[in-house]
């Protein structure tokens, strides 16, 4: 397949992984809204770079590892289900009025870490992407290239979908008044401390 050709239907992949509602994008425009554009793209470059990890295990068939990811997921969904929780209560506590100022200077380097590590603590995405790329990839994967190929479209179209995500809601957001952005902060908390308790009870009950 003709590298370009294999290039786009990755980025399809990745688009359509991406744009689902869920608690990354709750967290990525609660970040957008609250710190600006530069940690909400920070944090959407960190799923992409997730999601890129994920396709690029899938593209080249390694079953060894996706076996690993998969046989120790409840570990993994504990640590994303405390990291929601804590999440959603601390967007619940009401900011200082200097929050946003200070919070925009933060280390964009720990938003785009802490991205990419909740991504990676679901590792079902991976079953996703092998599911997807089934498609594109024989049984025994991709050549080393054709998988740099694929792990490079599947980031390009997750992180097209954040980049329109946090330019939206950048250019939106200055119009919202502190009432409004205090109730985005209270549903977004709510929201991801609820998907935080499911990931715990996908393990616990």
């Amino acid at each position: 397949m003709p590298s370009l050709l294999l290039f786009l239907k990755a980025a399809g992949l990745g688009l359509a992984v991406a744009a689902p509602v869920g608690p990354m994008a709750l967290l990525c425009m609660r970040r957008t809204l609250g710190r600006g554009w530069r940690e909400g793209l920070a944090t959407g470059l960190g799923i992409a770079c997730g999601d890129g990890t994920y396709a690029t295990v899938a593209a080249l068939g390694l079953a060894g590892i996706s076996a690993f990811l998969v046989a120790h997921q409840q570990p993994l969904h504990l640590a994303a289900g405390a990291v929601l929780i804590l999440m959603g209560l601390s967007f619940l506590r009401r900011p200082s009025a200097n929050t946003i100022a200070t919070a925009a200077g933060g280390s964009l380097l720990r938003a785009w870490a802490g991205a990419y590590g909740l991504t990676l603590t679901n590792p079902p995405t991976i079953l996703i992407f092998m599911a997807l790329l089934a498609a594109l990839a024989p049984p025994e994967g991709l050549a080393p290239s054709a998988a740099a190929v694929t792990a490079g479209g599947v980031m390009a179209g997750s992180l097209a979908w954040w980049t329109a995500l946090v330019a939206v809601i950048a250019l939106f957001g200055r119009a919202l008044g502190p009432r409004v952005r205090r109730a985005i902060d209270i549903l977004s908390g709510l929201a991801l401390a609820l998907y935080g308790a499911l990931e715990l009870g996908r393990v616990l009950l």
